[in-house]
């Protein structure tokens, strides 16, 4: 199974969710379940309970030539 955890970081860094309680739930998950986390930012601990961590670039987006977000896309 997978879990995708779409921009929890900004969830995060807004003090939405508490990152301990967040590192406790991932970490309690089944042991067949996957669990992706996105988002700018990610807090050193976060990144220390983490299995994979990988950093992702901008090369070319819509954005840039003038396009604005787009519903199903960047929301």
């Amino acid at each position: 199974a997978l879990v995708l955890l779409d921009e929890l970081n900004i969830a995060l860094k807004y003090g939405y969710l508490q990152l301990d309680q967040v590192i406790a739930d991932i970490q309690a998950r089944p042991a067949h379940q996957h669990v992706v986390v996105t988002g700018r930012g990610a807090p050193p601990a976060l990144v220390e309970a983490a299995d994979t961590v990988t950093e992702m670039g901008m090369t070319k987006h819509a954005f840039k030539a003038g396009i604005k977000a787009q519903k199903g896309v960047e929301f």
